[in-house]
C-alpha cells in the first residue's frame, strides 16, 4: 500500500474540486486531487453544455415552424436525429476535452485516480493501493441522477439525462418524469426535434418557480406547446417488447396506460457521499447523510474538514460549485483561520423557450423572512412591444422589493431574453441598489428590458403605500440599509 502525506486531499475532480485544488495550491499548500471517474465535469460531459447543443438543434427547427408567423414560408424541413446527436456528441466530446487538457497540466504527483472513503477523520484511503494522510480534505464528490430501483427493473430503456447525450439517433417518443430544469428543457428539445414526448410532474412545480402567479402563467405558457401532465403519479414501468409501458395515475384517480422507447428519469439527483465513510470522518451529518457545515465558509462543523459543490445539496450549479469550490480550498489551505468567502446573489436559469429565471429571494423565502413587508410589481409580456416584435410575446416578470428602504430584493419570471434580464436584475441584487436607483438607470427603446421598467414603476408606486406594520420610508436610507 503506497502512502502520501499532504496538506489538503480534495476529493473530486469536477467543477468544485478542481476550484478548490488551485485554490490550495495559491494557499501555498501541497494538495492532491482524487477521481475515480472519468475527468470532464458534469457541465461539460452530461450538464450544461450537452444540454444546451441539444436545445440549440430544437430551436433552429422551432423557428422554422414559427416563420409563416412573420410571412417567410419555409420549404420542407426534414430533422435529422443522427446528425443532431452526431454533432451533440462531437462538440460535447471537444468540451469535455478542454478540461481534461487543463487537468493533465496539473502536476503528475498531484493526481491520485481512484475512488477514495475515509478512514479517519484525517486519513483517507483511495482504492486498495493509496493511503493518504491529509491534514485538511475537501469533499467535491458531486452527486448523480437518481432512478427509482422499480422504474430501472424495466430495463436500459429507463434512462437519466446523462444518458441522452450518448444516443447517435433520436427516439419516437419519450415520457419526461419531472418538470423541473432537466426535465422541462430536455422535453422541450426533443418535442421540438419531432419526438412525440410527454411531461409528468407529481405536483404543479416548474423548474425553480415559487411564485403562484408566475408559477401559474409558466404552466399556461408551456403548456400551449408541449404536453404536460401536472398532478400526476407514476404507478409502474413495464417493459413491452422494444417499448416500456408506463402506467400512471392523475389527480381524479383515473390510470392510464401509454408505451414509449423510453422513459427519462428527471426527478433529481443525489449527492454521492454514501461510499465515503462519514461516519469515520468525525463529522456531524443530517439525516441523510449530508455534512452539516457553514454556507459562507464551507467548513464541516470546527473540522478540518470542507464541502463544496453538488455533494452538499445546497444549489446544483455550475457557478455555484466553483465559489463554493475556491472557498473551500482556499480556507483548508488556511486552516485554522477561516474567513467568509464571497457568496454572489442566487441566480438560476431554465433554457426553455420562453426561458425562465429566479434571482436574488424569490417568493418563499421573502414570505419567511420578509412577511408583510415586501411589494411586488409586475408586467406581462403579452404586449411588450419588442417582445410582439419578435413573435415571443408571452411569460410575464414579477420583482420584489423591501418597504422602508426600497431596496431592491429579488425577481421571478418566465419571458424571452431571460437570461439577460436575470444577469441585470441580479446584479443590482448584488449591488444593494433601490428601486428608485434602478429607474434611474438607461433603458434604450424598442429592447425587452423596458418591460423590466415598466415592472419596476409598478413597484415603485406600491413601495409608496405600505401597510401599516411595514417600515416606512426612510429618506436618509443608503441602498441595503
Amino acid at each position: 500500500m503506497k502512502e502520501i502525506r499532504c496538506d489538503v486531499a480534495v476529493i473530486g475532480a469536477g467543477s468544485a474540486g478542481l476550484s478548490a485544488y488551485r485554490a490550495a495550491r495559491a494557499a501555498g499548500k501541497h494538495a492532491v486531487l482524487i477521481e475515480g471517474g472519468p475527468y470532464g465535469t458534469t457541465c461539460a460531459r452530461v450538464g450544461c453544455m450537452p444540454s444546451k447543443l441539444l436545445i440549440s438543434a430544437g430551436e433552429a427547427a422551432h423557428a422554422l415552424q414559427v416563420a409563416p408567423g412573420f410571412g417567410v414560408h419555409p420549404g420542407t424541413v426534414r430533422i435529422d436525429g443522427a446528425a443532431v446527436m452526431d454533432r451533440v456528441r462531437r462538440e460535447r466530446d471537444r468540451f469535455v476535452g478542454f478540461v481534461v487538457e487543463n487537468v493533465e497540466e496539473l502536476p503528475a504527483d498531484d493526481k491520485i485516480r481512484g475512488y477514495a472513503r475515509f478512514t479517519g477523520p484525517d486519513t483517507l484511503q483511495v482504492d486498495d493501493h493509496t493511503t493518504v494522510h491529509a491534514e485538511r480534505i475537501v469533499i467535491a464528490t458531486g452527486s448523480k441522477p437518481l432512478v427509482p430501483e422499480e422504474w430501472a427493473a424495466a430495463g436500459p430503456r429507463v434512462i437519466h439525462s446523462d444518458a441522452v447525450f450518448d444516443w447517435t439517433d433520436l427516439p419516437g417518443s419519450v415520457a419526461v418524469i419531472g418538470t423541473g430544469v432537466i426535465g422541462l428543457e430536455l422535453g422541450q428539445a426533443l418535442h421540438r426535434l419531432g419526438v412525440r414526448v410527454a411531461l409528468y410532474a407529481r405536483g404543479s412545480s416548474i423548474a425553480q418557480l415559487a411564485d403562484p402567479a408566475v408559477l401559474a402563467n409558466a404552466a399556461s405558457v408551456l403548456q400551449e406547446e408541449l404536453d404536460i401532465r401536472f398532478n400526476t403519479q407514476v404507478v409502474s414501468v413495464q417493459a413491452d417488447g422494444q417499448q416500456l409501458a408506463l402506467v400512471t395515475r392523475d389527480g381524479d384517480g383515473n390510470t392510464r396506460t401509454e408505451r414509449y422507447d423510453y422513459v427519462l428519469a428527471a426527478i433529481g439527483r443525489t449527492p454521492n457521499v454514501h461510499a465515503l465513510r462519514l461516519d469515520l470522518a468525525g463529522i456531524e451529518l443530517d439525516r441523510r447523510g449530508i455534512p452539516l457545515y457553514d454556507k459562507h465558509t464551507m467548513q464541516c462543523g470546527t473540522s478540518p474538514i470542507f464541502i463544496a459543490g453538488d455533494v452538499n445539496d445546497e444549489l446544483p450549479l455550475l457557478p455555484e460549485a466553483a465559489d463554493q469550490g475556491k472557498i473551500a480550498g482556499h480556507n483548508a489551505g488556511t486552516f485554522p483561520l477561516v474567513t467568509p468567502g464571497l457568496r454572489r446573489t442566487p441566480l438560476a436559469i431554465a433554457f426553455t423557450e420562453p426561458q425562465i429565471a429566479t434571482l436574488g429571494a424569490g417568493y418563499d423565502d421573502l414570505c419567511r423572512s420578509h412577511g408583510g413587508r415586501f411589494a411586488i410589481g409586475m408586467v406581462s409580456f403579452a404586449n411588450q412591444g419588442r417582445s410582439r416584435v419578435m413573435l415571443q410575446n408571452r411569460g410575464m416578470l414579477r420583482v420584489y422589493g423591501e418597504y422602508g428602504s426600497g431596496r431592491f430584493l429579488g425577481a421571478e419570471m418566465i419571458g424571452p431574453r431571460a437570461e439577460h434580464i436575470g444577469h441585470l436584475l441580479s446584479w443590482a441584487v448584488q449591488a444593494q441598489l433601490t428601486v428608485a436607483a434602478m429607474l434611474d438607470m438607461p433603458f434604450y427603446h424598442p429592447v425587452v428590458e423596458e418591460g423590466v421598467r415598466t415592472a419596476l414603476r409598478d413597484l415603485a408606486e406600491r413601495l409608496k403605500h405600505p401597510p401599516p406594520e411595514a417600515p416606512q420610508p426612510c429618506p436618509d436610507c443608503t441602498p441595503g440599509t
